[in-house]
């Protein structure tokens, strides 16, 4: 009886002592909950599958990660977002968590996946600063200098970096308007976002392209092209990027803290009659 009370204590020691080990093992190997093949998304339209309201779906599980759809990025699997422009885009939901190629945790690889979206119709409402931008139809709309050179108006001037409408020179007004004081810009949505710059009316345009960051704060001009009066006088700004100080149907009002001469820049806009 002593015999085999000594047998199983020591056969239990043992049992124990190998289910203790096993989590440790299992801690030791790192593996992919994922297989980047197998990422699937999904993109539901309104106005059957035509519309600008858009439902970004990511449909595999053990999957964490953010999409980005151009004009803005949302971390979760699932979002809803009104798009505001017409035509094909490739939307990505990128991965936070890396893939360890052939399971080796040396040779990590950061995944993204992408999904093609065509809109045809812009059925739902967009954000007011479109309408205000482009225009209530959305047609496309011209804006120029809210002045004209030496005419003492307040339409271009050097500016406090952190106050847009601390007047430190008052460039236009007083003195020296830019050479493309009689240009205009256009911003409309065809063939995208699109940003034409003129530099006088019998100009040939320059075609960029245009967006606005997630809370219309800013607005940003693609395809190195120039805002009027970007060029001269030191005001000008290398990557494109203005503070939306004011945006109505009547007025735009822009303004950098980066321009080329270290201060700060203020620009103010019309409607082109």
């Amino acid at each position: 009886m002593k015999l085999n009370n000594r047998l199983l204590i020591t056969m239990t020691v043992a049992a124990m002592t190998f289910s203790a080990c096993d989590p440790i093992e299992d801690r030791d190997v790192l593996k992919n909950s994922y297989n980047p093949d197998d990422i699937q998304l999904e993109v539901v339209q309104t106005a059957d599958g035509k519309g600008n309201g858009l439902t970004l779906k990511m449909k595999t599980p053990g999957v964490i990660g953010y999409w980005d759809y151009l004009i803005d990025q949302k971390y979760t699997d699932e979002a809803y977002v009104v798009y505001p422009i017409p035509g094909t885009h490739t939307f990505n939901y990128i991965v936070s968590i890396p893939y360890l190629k052939d399971g080796n945790p040396a040779n990590r690889e950061v995944v993204s996946k992408s999904i093609d979206v065509t809109i045809e119709v812009l059925d739902q409402p967009l954000p007011q600063a479109y309408y205000d931008l482009i225009g209530q139809e959305l047609e496309g709309k011209a804006w120029v200098f809210d002045g004209t050179g030496a005419d003492g108006g307040l339409w271009w001037f050097m500016s406090d970096p952190g106050n847009p409408e601390a007047v430190w020179w008052n460039a236009g007004g007083d003195c020296c308007p830019p050479d493309d004081v009689n240009g205009r810009m256009v911003f409309e949505l065809s063939d995208g976002a699109k940003y034409t710059y003129y530099t006088d009316d019998g100009s040939d345009g320059e075609v960029g392209s245009f967006r606005f960051n997630a809370n219309y704060t800013k607005l940003y001009i693609g395809g190195g092209k120039n805002i009027l009066g970007a060029t001269f006088q030191g005001s000008g700004n290398n990557d494109g990027e203005y503070t939306i100080v004011e945006l109505s149907a009547d007025r735009l009002v822009l303004h950098t803290d980066k321009n080329d001469a270290g201060t700060g820049w203020t620009w103010v806009f019309v409607p082109a009659e």
